[in-house]
């Protein structure tokens, strides 16, 4: 199965969801500014990068874990993604998961100021402190996804 973790910048919450998905970081505890800024990615994306979808690894079940950055596009995207694995026969074989509504007024401000703007010393902080408090809402946002690759794999 290939799994596709997808936000606005492909930068913050869909890095972390993947890292998550994949044992990069723990699940129990807070991670610290440290911890986010050594995962594949994580604050480290430009232009370039919107629209491509980056695989970040295989969890232990095979499955294909990506992030994407989609802009302002929304379910859009996913739709779209959906549609293309519906007509080359895999559309089992793909979950389009959104991380957007995970996120919160801290990570979208942090997060446009560090990326956007290029004030990463100002935005930095603020995505940092963000993430932490959106943590536990991407760690069940991971959770619900594990548990429909497993089911869907035994379809």
């Amino acid at each position: 199965m290939k799994i596709i973790y997808h936000c606005f910048g492909g930068s913050h919450s869909s890095v972390l969801a993947a890292a998550l998905h994949l044992g990069f970081i723990s699940k129990d505890k807070l991670p610290t500014a440290s911890e986010l800024m050594a995962l594949p990615y994580f604050d480290k994306t430009n232009n370039d990068d919107f629209g491509s979808i980056r695989l970040v690894g295989n969890d232990e079940y095979g499955n294909q874990v990506y992030v994407l950055g989609k802009k302002s596009m929304g379910n859009r995207y996913a739709a779209m993604l959906e549609g293309v694995a519906e007509i080359l026969g895999a559309r089992d074989q793909l979950l389009a998961v959104n991380c957007m509504n995970r996120v919160n007024w801290f990570m979208k401000v942090g997060g446009f100021t560090s990326r956007r703007i290029g004030a990463v010393s100002l935005g930095r902080p603020v995505l940092e402190k963000g993430t932490q408090d959106a943590f536990f809402k991407l760690v069940n946002l991971v959770e619900i996804t594990r548990f429909k690759a497993l089911a869907g794999s035994r379809v």
